[in-house]
């Protein structure tokens, strides 16, 4: 039976925030729509007025404008400088992604997150200022090997290239035994933040907590031995 992610992770991270979307191709509208979706304000921006106005149409976000985002002005009357993260999310052009990742992060935004096409791109992204570079291809080709081999995991939040936390469907090999019994920090090296059934969970449970086939177990440790979990 088809089992539905609870979302543990998703109503832990979601906060009043307001994002701007600087490159509205297909990665930028992704990230802009996915944003609107979850309730976030976004403002989304780009050098193409077409582009805009095609976002617009299709009601991907409530708010977008044409700016050019290597003019530091521009960007502070567009009040982009204003808002808690703003992703860069222009790819092709290297030298607009580094100059614009550059003006906002010397205006003092306090998240930058920037798209990069390329190592290289990459590393002069994060010279510049860039608190997060991402590798949107790259990643999606990690995700879908992870999805393959571990269909249990239902949903994964990355702390870094190394550890996550995630939440993950009981395996069968854990059905009705104890966290005593598991000892998943001896045996996996994970440690155990909750447990939860029908959207309802337990923060660190006691070691007697008994899982049962259905439940969902939220757990923080290193990716390698998070794949050593049973499927």
């Amino acid at each position: 039976m088809y089992q539905r992610s609870i979302n543990l992770l998703g109503k832990l991270r979601h906060e009043n925030r307001q994002f701007a979307v600087i490159g509205l191709g297909r990665f930028g509208r992704a990230v802009a729509q996915t944003l609107c979706k979850m309730g976030y304000d976004v403002l989304g921006t780009d050098r193409d007025e077409k582009i805009v106005a095609q976002v617009l149409s299709e009601r991907i976000v409530a708010n977008a404008i044409q700016i050019d985002s290597t003019e530091p002005t521009a960007l502070r009357e567009a009040g982009i400088l204003e808002f808690d993260t703003v992703i860069v999310a222009i790819g092709n052009y290297i030298q607009e992604s580094i100059v614009t990742t550059l003006n906002v992060k010397e205006a003092g935004v306090n998240y930058v997150v920037a798209k990069a096409s390329s190592e290289i791109h990459g590393r002069l992204l994060q010279r510049v200022g860039a608190d997060r570079v991402v590798f949107p291809e790259h990643e999606a080709g990690c995700d879908l090997a992870r999805t393959l081999t571990k269909p249990s995991i239902l949903e994964r939040f990355d702390l870094d290239p190394e550890h996550s936390i995630v939440e993950i469907l009981v395996p069968q090999e854990f059905d009705g035994k104890t966290l005593a019994e598991l000892q998943l920090r001896n045996r996996y090296g994970l440690n155990l933040l909750a447990v939860g059934r029908d959207e309802k969970f337990k923060i660190n449970p006691a070691p007697q907590e008994r899982l049962t086939k259905g439940m969902m177990m939220v757990v923080i440790g290193c990716n390698k031995d998070i794949q050593r979990l049973p499927i």
